[in-house]
């Protein structure tokens, strides 16, 4: 493709996913490469595409490449040509962004770096070799290698994927009796992790890379349904902490994320404050999910969160001298009991309260409501803005409890 001197492509790998909010990450990125002059091509799987169809709107141009095959997307990116910023929103397109900014000789991750917080494993293995406190783990290849490890190590213990996200298939394992079903549960059950169970407040940072260093926009407060799945049902943003406490996490996370060598995009590290300090849970090249990026971009007034990202890789302007948080947001997903709907009351005087953000209910009335046992399984979300994290995990609260859903067995 050719372009004229002064054009600058952004190229956004992997696009947006088909859920609602990969969506509006992916359709925000895009339109904010727009307001800085940038045209836009997206490459994600043809099926992806056709299912995202407000992602292709947004873009200027979009062709169908596999961005789970980094040396593909990297090989059609320098055959296309003319890129200045390669970029992805999504986890499993990290790596590919990463391979594709090296071999357009763009700015971007170290492949290996990215591939290191991708494998949890070896994640946990780099930090704990780097001093950071981390959960004892274990990678297995099969059940008899989880129970030996279960037999060595005290519970509970948690069973997860390798490389998974949206907690598909991550498990409390209370008892080992219990340890054969919730690996039976995994997508992959010849590569997978068990690792013991962290008791502490659950905290997220959020933050961006100017310059190849590391900045923290703000600390959040994550709240999850109840044991055995982890499925985040609430955050705060942002986190109401001592200001000790969110000074050693900033600072804990600043470290570990130099140790990791990640340089360049946007990073979601999570955390837990326990008796023994903070221990350090995954690491993330990209924003964090649950509506944070809305949340951020709401008490960071003026701040353009992926727009960071583009004006560093592109030299564009002068970084903020600094990152202060105005007012708080909160998330919350709607947890219905599992069964069919038959009646759903209280939605529009949600929906149209003055404080909300956002706000989205999937389902309606005779659609079937899945037990929750992983990200997918959320039927909706509402956004909300408050003076003060308290009021805003409250609010946030209330507007949710009071949508009262009938339903009756499937």
């Amino acid at each position: 493709m050719t372009t004229s001197p002064e054009t600058r492509r952004l190229l956004l790998v992997g696009g947006g996913g088909d859920m609602t909010l990969s969506v509006d990450v992916a359709v925000a990125a895009l339109r904010q490469a727009a307001t800085r002059g940038l045209t836009t091509h997206v490459t994600n799987l043809a099926d992806t595409l056709a299912a995202t169809p407000a992602v292709t709107a947004a873009a200027d141009a979009v062709t169908a490449v596999d961005h789970t095959d980094p040396g593909a997307v990297a090989a059609w990116a320098v055959a296309d040509g003319g890129f200045d910023v390669v970029f992805g929103v999504r986890e499993m397109a990290q790596v590919a962004v990463a391979e594709t900014a090296r071999a357009l000789g763009l700015p971007g991750n170290d492949p290996d770096a990215v591939r290191r917080v991708r494998s949890k494993d070896a994640c946990r293995a780099a930090l704990a070799e780097a001093g950071f406190v981390q959960p004892l783990v274990r990678l297995c290849a099969g059940l008899a290698d989880a129970a030996e490890f279960v037999a060595t190590v005290a519970g509970p213990w948690v069973v997860k994927p390798r490389d998974g996200s949206g907690s598909e298939g991550v498990r409390l394992v209370a008892d080992p009796s219990e340890l054969a079903d919730a690996v039976a549960a995994l997508p992959n059950q010849d590569e997978f992790l068990v690792e013991e169970f962290v008791v502490g407040a659950e905290y997220s940072v959020e933050g961006v890379f100017l310059g190849g260093e590391p900045r923290v926009l703000a600390v959040t407060a994550k709240e999850k349904l109840p044991p055995p799945y982890f499925v985040e049902i609430g955050h705060v943003l942002p986190a109401d902490l001592p200001s000790a406490d969110g000074e050693r996490i900033e600072a804990q996370v600043l470290a570990a994320l130099r140790a990791l060598g990640l340089t360049h995009g946007l990073f979601h590290v999570e955390l837990w404050l326990t008796d023994r300090g903070i221990v350090l849970g995954e690491v993330h090249a990209r924003i964090g999910g649950g509506w944070i990026h809305r949340m951020l971009e709401h008490t960071l007034p003026g701040i353009e969160l992926y727009g960071l990202a583009y004006d560093d890789a592109l030299g564009a302007g002068a970084a903020p001298a600094s990152f202060t948080t105005t007012g708080a947001a909160a998330s919350r997903y709607f947890a219905p009991p599992p069964g069919r709907i038959t009646t759903i009351t209280g939605w529009e005087a949600v929906r149209d309260h003055p404080a909300v953000l956002y706000a989205e209910l999937a389902v309606g009335e005779g659609d079937v409501v899945r037990p929750f046992s992983s990200g997918e399984d959320r039927v909706g979300a509402v956004v909300v803005s408050a003076e003060t994290p308290a009021a805003a995990r409250r609010l946030a609260g209330e507007l949710v409890d009071s949508v009262k859903f009938e339903v009756e067995s499937a």
